[in-house]
């Protein structure tokens, strides 16, 4: 591990992920195994980062479906660790495809990173024929020591996308992020950055007031995730209130539904969230739709996702739910 005492420092976390994966066939790009390869052997293999001031330190080693509460706690408090370090210029974070989003969304949430945090990631495996990773992790790196960028982003082939507006949009394909309407940021060219929008302002928030309430939870609230349909009714929504009655202290303290168009809400679940909102839980509304958000109006019933995607909104929701959080 390197530790160049410069303003040029760039700090790699790993947590595992497809980018880390192996299959006991090169052309096997589905039934692999993720969090297999340690991120220092990840760095070894990209040739162009070899002579750079790189530190790397190995967060946790799990296929990103499973990730949780545990496993943000470490990554966060290590990333407000580093970046609190005069000499590192940004942090870069290997992370699955499945939950990067979240992953993202939480640490711009928690932390409102003055200095770049960079999540990449891959779709392919590291024992793939023609591995996505080391391109990926490389360009990371690149946007990690741009001056200037703060706040926490995401790099994928070759796009740069915001925490806010990044999404996986394809189960396969190595394109698999979008910005929907926003666009991505910019892109990374054979190592030079061409970004499409200005660079946001930093965002100020309450970080240690906020990381404090994080690291001090045993969990983060209850907040369910259900979706509005053709033919649906209210009974999850029912059955959740019904679960909430049986605890000493209920678990359920927010829904966030995923509703149709414009967060329209089938009659039935509207009924049973009326149930549930006059029960003291919280309902937000975000959209199933791809792009676009819920464009709010006088006479809502409920609050809408200020834009974020279904599962954003159910993370930003749960977290403001924490005690102390500012």
């Amino acid at each position: 591990m390197v530790n160049a005492k410069t303003r040029s420092v760039r700090v790699v976390l790993g947590t595992g992920g497809t980018i880390a994966g192996r299959a006991a066939d090169a052309a096997d790009n589905v039934g692999y195994v993720a969090g297999e390869v340690g991120v220092g052997d990840l760095l070894q293999a990209v040739p162009p980062l070899q002579g750079l001031s790189l530190e790397w330190e190995q967060v946790a080693q799990i296929d990103s479906k499973d990730m949780g509460l545990a496993v943000w706690k470490r990554l966060a408090e290590r990333v407000a660790h580093h970046l609190a370090r005069d000499e590192v210029q940004g942090v870069v974070i290997t992370h699955g495809t499945d939950t990067l989003e979240e992953t993202a969304w939480f640490l711009q949430t928690v932390l409102g990173p003055q200095k770049p945090v960079v999540m990449t990631c891959a779709m392919r495996p590291a024992s793939a024929l023609v591995p996505d990773g080391p391109q990926n992790l490389l360009d990371a790196v690149i946007v990690a020591g741009c001056p200037g960028l703060s706040g926490v982003v995401a790099v994928a082939a070759g796009s740069i996308h915001s925490a806010a507006h990044v999404s996986k949009v394809h189960s396969y394909r190595v394109e698999a992020f979008d910005s929907g309407d926003a666009g991505p940021m910019g892109s990374v060219e054979e190592g030079e950055i061409r970004w499409f929008q200005p660079l946001p302002a930093p965002i100020r928030v309450s970080a240690v007031a906020r990381l404090k309430a994080v690291l001090t939870a045993p969990a983060l609230p209850g907040v369910a995730l259900v979706v509005s349909h053709a033919d649906a009714d209210g009974r999850v929504v029912l059955g959740l209130l019904a679960l909430n009655g049986m605890e000493k202290e209920p678990r359920t303290r927010g829904i966030v539904v995923a509703c149709t168009g414009n967060g329209t809400l089938h009659a039935d679940l509207a009924g049973a969230l009326e149930q549930a909102h006059a029960n003291g839980v919280k309902v937000v509304r975000a959209t199933r739709c791809a792009r676009g958000r819920v464009v709010p109006h006088a006479g809502d019933r409920f609050a809408d996702s200020a834009g974020l995607s279904p599962v954003k909104a159910r993370l930003s929701l749960s977290l403001s739910l924490l005690p102390d959080w500012h």
